[in-house]
Protein backbone atom coordinates (compact mmCIF):
# COMPACT_ATOMS: atom_id res chain seq x y z
CA UNK A 1 0.00 0.00 0.00
CA UNK A 2 3.07 2.23 -0.05
CA UNK A 3 1.98 4.02 -3.22
CA UNK A 4 -1.10 5.35 -1.54
CA UNK A 5 0.80 6.46 1.55
CA UNK A 6 3.45 8.36 -0.42
CA UNK A 7 0.92 10.39 -2.35
CA UNK A 8 -1.08 11.05 0.82
CA UNK A 9 2.04 12.56 2.35
CA UNK A 10 2.28 14.97 -0.58
CA UNK A 11 -1.37 15.91 -0.24
CA UNK A 12 -1.03 16.50 3.50
CA UNK A 13 1.98 18.80 3.09
CA UNK A 14 0.27 20.55 0.19
CA UNK A 15 -2.80 21.03 2.35
CA UNK A 16 -1.08 23.68 4.45
CA UNK A 17 -0.65 25.82 1.34
CA UNK A 18 -4.17 25.08 0.14
CA UNK A 19 -5.55 26.28 3.45
CA UNK A 20 -3.98 29.68 2.91
CA UNK A 21 -5.67 29.88 -0.46
CA UNK A 22 -9.00 28.79 0.97
CA UNK A 23 -9.08 25.63 -1.13
CA UNK A 24 -8.74 23.18 1.73
CA UNK A 25 -11.45 24.83 3.81
CA UNK A 26 -13.78 24.85 0.81
CA UNK A 27 -13.34 21.11 0.31
CA UNK A 28 -13.79 20.40 4.01
CA UNK A 29 -16.90 22.58 4.12
CA UNK A 30 -18.45 20.72 1.19
CA UNK A 31 -17.84 17.39 2.92
CA UNK A 32 -19.66 18.62 6.02
CA UNK A 33 -22.55 20.04 4.00
CA UNK A 34 -23.14 16.77 2.17
CA UNK A 35 -22.78 14.69 5.35
CA UNK A 36 -25.19 16.93 7.29
CA UNK A 37 -27.98 16.12 4.82
CA UNK A 38 -28.23 12.76 6.58
CA UNK A 39 -28.70 14.44 9.99
CA UNK A 40 -27.13 17.33 11.89
CA UNK A 41 -26.20 15.33 15.00
CA UNK A 42 -22.66 13.91 14.71
CA UNK A 43 -23.40 11.43 17.49
CA UNK A 44 -25.83 9.57 15.25
CA UNK A 45 -24.39 10.54 11.86
CA UNK A 46 -21.07 8.75 11.36
CA UNK A 47 -20.27 10.46 8.08
CA UNK A 48 -20.79 13.90 9.62
CA UNK A 49 -18.69 12.94 12.62
CA UNK A 50 -15.83 11.99 10.31
CA UNK A 51 -16.22 15.15 8.21
CA UNK A 52 -16.08 17.32 11.34
CA UNK A 53 -12.98 15.47 12.56
CA UNK A 54 -11.27 16.00 9.21
CA UNK A 55 -12.13 19.70 9.39
CA UNK A 56 -10.64 19.96 12.88
CA UNK A 57 -7.52 18.12 11.71
CA UNK A 58 -7.26 20.72 8.94
CA UNK A 59 -7.49 23.55 11.51
CA UNK A 60 -10.83 24.76 10.16
CA UNK A 61 -12.44 27.31 12.56
CA UNK A 62 -15.40 26.11 14.60
CA UNK A 63 -17.66 28.84 13.21
CA UNK A 64 -17.00 27.58 9.67
CA UNK A 65 -17.88 24.05 10.75
CA UNK A 66 -21.14 25.19 12.36
CA UNK A 67 -22.15 27.18 9.27
CA UNK A 68 -21.49 24.20 7.03
CA UNK A 69 -23.64 21.95 9.21
CA UNK A 70 -26.51 24.45 9.01
CA UNK A 71 -26.23 24.63 5.23
CA UNK A 72 -26.36 20.85 4.91
CA UNK A 73 -29.20 20.36 7.39
CA UNK A 74 -31.44 22.82 5.56
CA UNK A 75 -31.19 25.88 7.78
CA UNK A 76 -29.41 27.51 4.86
CA UNK A 77 -30.57 26.39 1.41
CA UNK A 78 -27.20 27.18 -0.13
CA UNK A 79 -25.90 23.83 1.06
CA UNK A 80 -28.52 21.92 -0.94
CA UNK A 81 -27.01 22.77 -4.31
CA UNK A 82 -24.15 20.29 -4.20
CA UNK A 83 -24.34 16.94 -5.95
CA UNK A 84 -21.99 13.99 -5.49
CA UNK A 85 -20.50 12.60 -8.70
CA UNK A 86 -17.83 9.93 -9.21
CA UNK A 87 -15.77 9.64 -12.40
CA UNK A 88 -13.57 6.76 -13.50
CA UNK A 89 -10.75 6.99 -15.97
CA UNK A 90 -7.32 5.97 -17.15
CA UNK A 91 -4.10 7.93 -16.82
CA UNK A 92 -0.77 7.61 -18.62
CA UNK A 93 0.29 4.00 -19.08
CA UNK A 94 -3.21 2.76 -18.35
CA UNK A 95 -3.14 3.64 -14.65
CA UNK A 96 -6.58 3.61 -13.02
CA UNK A 97 -8.26 6.70 -11.59
CA UNK A 98 -11.34 7.35 -9.45
CA UNK A 99 -12.31 11.00 -9.05
CA UNK A 100 -14.87 12.11 -6.46
CA UNK A 101 -16.58 15.49 -6.93
CA UNK A 102 -19.06 17.72 -5.13
CA UNK A 103 -20.54 20.22 -7.55
CA UNK A 104 -23.37 22.66 -8.11
CA UNK A 105 -22.97 22.31 -11.89
CA UNK A 106 -22.33 18.78 -13.09
CA UNK A 107 -21.97 19.80 -16.75
CA UNK A 108 -19.16 22.20 -15.86
CA UNK A 109 -17.44 19.64 -13.66
CA UNK A 110 -17.67 16.88 -16.25
CA UNK A 111 -16.15 19.17 -18.89
CA UNK A 112 -13.30 20.19 -16.57
CA UNK A 113 -12.52 16.61 -15.57
CA UNK A 114 -12.63 15.40 -19.18
CA UNK A 115 -10.34 18.22 -20.28
CA UNK A 116 -7.89 17.54 -17.44
CA UNK A 117 -7.62 13.88 -18.42
CA UNK A 118 -7.16 14.61 -22.13
CA UNK A 119 -4.52 17.31 -21.55
CA UNK A 120 -2.48 15.03 -19.29
CA UNK A 121 -2.37 11.77 -21.22
CA UNK A 122 -5.53 10.13 -19.93
CA UNK A 123 -9.20 9.64 -20.70
CA UNK A 124 -12.52 9.17 -18.94
CA UNK A 125 -14.00 5.67 -18.81
CA UNK A 126 -17.36 4.02 -18.20
CA UNK A 127 -18.65 3.52 -14.66
CA UNK A 128 -17.23 0.27 -13.27
CA UNK A 129 -14.21 0.23 -15.56
CA UNK A 130 -11.66 0.58 -12.73
CA UNK A 131 -13.65 0.67 -9.47
CA UNK A 132 -13.59 -3.13 -9.23
CA UNK A 133 -9.90 -2.87 -8.26
CA UNK A 134 -10.49 -0.50 -5.32
CA UNK A 135 -11.69 -1.20 -1.80
CA UNK A 136 -13.01 1.24 0.81
CA UNK A 137 -10.67 1.40 3.80
CA UNK A 138 -9.77 3.73 6.62
CA UNK A 139 -6.32 5.31 6.63
CA UNK A 140 -4.76 6.88 9.73
CA UNK A 141 -1.33 8.50 9.45
CA UNK A 142 0.50 9.19 12.72
CA UNK A 143 3.92 10.40 13.81
CA UNK A 144 5.81 9.15 16.84
CA UNK A 145 9.34 8.58 18.16
CA UNK A 146 11.11 5.80 16.30
CA UNK A 147 11.72 3.80 19.49
CA UNK A 148 7.96 3.73 20.11
CA UNK A 149 6.91 2.51 16.67
CA UNK A 150 6.59 -1.15 17.66
CA UNK A 151 4.52 -0.24 20.72
CA UNK A 152 2.24 2.09 18.74
CA UNK A 153 1.84 -0.47 15.97
CA UNK A 154 0.63 -3.04 18.48
CA UNK A 155 -1.90 -0.54 19.85
CA UNK A 156 -3.32 -0.05 16.36
CA UNK A 157 -3.37 -3.76 15.55
CA UNK A 158 -5.04 -4.63 18.85
CA UNK A 159 -7.69 -2.00 18.10
CA UNK A 160 -8.45 -3.62 14.74
CA UNK A 161 -6.01 -2.24 12.15
CA UNK A 162 -5.69 -4.69 9.24
CA UNK A 163 -2.32 -3.42 8.04
CA UNK A 164 0.51 -1.17 9.25
CA UNK A 165 3.09 0.68 7.17
CA UNK A 166 6.18 2.29 8.72
CA UNK A 167 8.59 4.84 7.28
CA UNK A 168 10.91 6.69 9.63
CA UNK A 169 8.82 8.30 12.35
CA UNK A 170 5.61 7.98 10.35
CA UNK A 171 3.16 5.09 10.70
CA UNK A 172 0.12 4.48 8.53
CA UNK A 173 -2.68 2.28 9.83
CA UNK A 174 -5.22 0.73 7.45
CA UNK A 175 -8.61 -0.32 8.75
CA UNK A 176 -11.93 -1.62 7.52
CA UNK A 177 -14.64 0.99 7.04
CA UNK A 178 -16.45 -0.32 10.12
CA UNK A 179 -13.30 -0.43 12.28
CA UNK A 180 -11.94 3.00 11.37
CA UNK A 181 -13.36 4.97 14.29
CA UNK A 182 -12.36 2.37 16.89
CA UNK A 183 -8.75 2.38 15.74
CA UNK A 184 -8.58 6.17 15.65
CA UNK A 185 -10.00 6.51 19.16
CA UNK A 186 -7.44 3.99 20.48
CA UNK A 187 -4.59 5.91 18.90
CA UNK A 188 -5.92 9.22 20.22
CA UNK A 189 -5.50 8.01 23.80
CA UNK A 190 -1.72 7.85 23.41
CA UNK A 191 0.27 10.94 24.42
CA UNK A 192 3.25 9.75 22.39
CA UNK A 193 1.76 10.09 18.91
CA UNK A 194 0.34 12.83 16.75
CA UNK A 195 -2.39 11.97 14.26
CA UNK A 196 -1.49 13.72 11.00
CA UNK A 197 -4.41 12.56 8.87
CA UNK A 198 -7.34 10.16 9.07
CA UNK A 199 -9.75 9.50 6.21
CA UNK A 200 -11.92 6.93 4.52
CA UNK A 201 -10.36 6.29 1.12
CA UNK A 202 -10.41 3.95 -1.86
CA UNK A 203 -7.32 1.74 -1.82
CA UNK A 204 -6.37 -0.33 -4.90
CA UNK A 205 -6.08 -4.07 -4.42
CA UNK A 206 -3.29 -4.13 -6.99
CA UNK A 207 -0.91 -1.33 -7.95
CA UNK A 208 0.33 -0.53 -11.45
CA UNK A 209 4.08 -0.27 -12.01
CA UNK A 210 5.05 1.93 -14.97
CA UNK A 211 8.34 3.44 -16.14
CA UNK A 212 9.48 6.59 -14.34
CA UNK A 213 8.65 9.02 -17.15
CA UNK A 214 5.07 7.72 -17.29
CA UNK A 215 4.79 7.69 -13.50
CA UNK A 216 5.77 11.36 -13.30
CA UNK A 217 3.11 12.22 -15.88
CA UNK A 218 0.59 10.28 -13.82
CA UNK A 219 1.48 12.26 -10.68
CA UNK A 220 0.99 15.44 -12.67
CA UNK A 221 -2.50 14.28 -13.66
CA UNK A 222 -3.26 13.48 -10.02
CA UNK A 223 -2.21 16.97 -8.97
CA UNK A 224 -4.10 18.71 -11.78
CA UNK A 225 -7.31 16.85 -10.96
CA UNK A 226 -7.04 17.69 -7.26
CA UNK A 227 -6.54 21.35 -8.12
CA UNK A 228 -9.98 21.53 -9.75
CA UNK A 229 -12.39 23.40 -7.49
CA UNK A 230 -15.15 20.78 -7.63
CA UNK A 231 -12.92 17.80 -6.90
CA UNK A 232 -12.81 16.41 -3.38
CA UNK A 233 -10.61 13.33 -3.70
CA UNK A 234 -8.64 11.50 -6.37
CA UNK A 235 -7.48 7.90 -6.12
CA UNK A 236 -5.10 6.00 -8.39
CA UNK A 237 -3.47 2.59 -8.51
CA UNK A 238 -0.08 4.05 -9.47
CA UNK A 239 2.76 2.44 -7.52
CA UNK A 240 4.50 5.48 -6.03
CA UNK A 241 7.99 5.12 -4.55
CA UNK A 242 9.85 7.53 -2.29
CA UNK A 243 12.36 8.36 -5.03
CA UNK A 244 9.53 9.12 -7.43
CA UNK A 245 7.91 11.47 -4.93
CA UNK A 246 11.19 13.31 -4.40
CA UNK A 247 11.78 13.73 -8.14
CA UNK A 248 8.22 14.94 -8.66
CA UNK A 249 8.53 17.53 -5.90
CA UNK A 250 11.81 18.81 -7.35
CA UNK A 251 10.55 19.03 -10.92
Amino acid sequence: MSGHSKWSTIKHKKGALDAKKGKLFTKLSKEIIIAAREGSDPETNYRLRLAIQNAKDGNMPGDNIDRSIKKGSGEDSEGLRFEEITYEGYGPGGTAFIVQALTDNKNRTAAEVRSCFSKNGGNLAETGSVSWNFETKGVIDVETDEELIDEISIVGIDAGAIDVEVEGKEVSFYTTYQGFETVRKSLETSDTIKIRRSEIELIPNAFAAVEKKVALKTLKLLEKLEDLDDIQKVFSNLNITGDLVTEFQQA
